[in-house]
């Protein structure tokens, strides 16, 4: 047996060990990995598509690890299989992730029917992790039937991964009027589902002012799903207090997107931005690749003896040459 049917073999038995490998050639620069990751995601194609895809965002401090590895372990206890894949950010020096990953949703991370995959963004649009998608497919494919996508929750962060996932949801902090005040109102209209976080002790009653501010202002904005209104809910973290809650909104609104053939459609969508966004960035690497013409031409930008415009022009007809 080749080592790619090998690989696929075990991503299909479930094996965490496989499915870790897999997803190390996905995130790989190296040709022969990526070569060996698409090889491997045809084979599991077919496998693939059967989980509800849910993107988890919100400012840094929204306590967005706290409530995924308490929402995590409640999902699995209705008897479903959790993957996580926590995007964090980059390093700009080294690329590297510059969270603590290790010390994240550690008893998540220890569930037999949990995979919880921290990678770095590599510095891609809006924090999420080019690869992430190609990620998802994996996942599914060995088995897991529930797949979080947290992402940094800065800049355009929740715009990326909602061309990711079936559904968004926007965590946010007990704050009132002051809070709703500092958030877009186009990522709020994004949201499916807004959560008040953290509706415990000294903030439970922030948090159900929070609540009620929120509740009230999200009537008002527009949104463009007809088959589903917004909701917003509030939860602890740390007692559990709502997370079922939480749970049931999320498990509903897959129901009703998947019986109206919403789910398909967008899905169908995102997989034809998906091929385009690869086409683009694949069209930048290999340019990148002819160093000489595009130092040469970049020197002349930064010096002002050609445009922008007219360097990427040339730059782009020396490439088809």
């Amino acid at each position: 047996m080749s080592e790619i049917k090998e690989l696929v073999s075990g991503v299909q038995s479930g094996s965490r060990r496989a499915l870790a490998r897999l997803i190390t050639r996905i995130e790989s620069t190296r040709t022969d990995h990526r070569v060996d990751a698409q090889e491997a995601l045809s084979e599991l194609l077919p496998q693939t598509g059967k989980s509800l895809r849910i993107g988890i965002s919100g400012v840094p401090g929204v306590g967005k690890s706290s409530f995924i590895e308490t929402f995590g372990l409640h999902v699995i206890e209705q008897g479903h299989r959790v993957a996580v894949l926590a995007v964090d950010p980059s390093s700009p020096k080294h690329g590297g992730s510059i969270l603590g990953d290790k010390t994240r949703m550690e008893n998540l991370a220890r569930h037999p029917d949990a995979f919880v995959r921290p990678s770095p963004s590599g510095g891609s649009m809006g924090g999420v992790a080019r690869r992430t998608r190609e990620t998802i497919l994996a996942v599914e494919a060995s088995g897991f039937d529930v797949i979080l996508v947290e992402t940094v929750g800065v800049g355009q962060s929740e715009y990326a991964v909602a061309d990711l996932v079936d559904m968004f949801a926007l965590l946010v902090a007990p704050g009132g009027g002051d809070d709703l005040q500092g958030i877009k109102k186009g990522i709020v209209e994004m949201a499916d589902l807004l959560v008040v976080t953290k509706d415990d002790g000294d903030l439970a009653k922030a948090a159900s002012r929070a609540f009620q501010d929120y509740r009230s202002a999200i009537h008002m904005l527009r949104t463009g799903n007809e088959l589903w209104r917004p909701h917003v809910l509030r939860c602890s973290a740390h007692t559990g207090a709502g997370i079922p809650e939480v749970w049931e909104k999320m498990d509903e609104f897959g129901k009703i997107m998947r019986d109206a053939g919403a789910t398909d459609e967008k899905r169908a969508e995102q997989a034809a931005s998906w091929m385009w966004d690869e086409v683009t960035a694949t069209l930048i690497e290999r340019v990148r690749q002819k160093s000489d013409v595009a130092d040469t031409l970049e020197a002349d930008v930064r010096a002002g003896k050609i445009t922008p415009t007219d360097a990427a022009l040339k730059l782009i007809d020396r490439f088809n040459t």
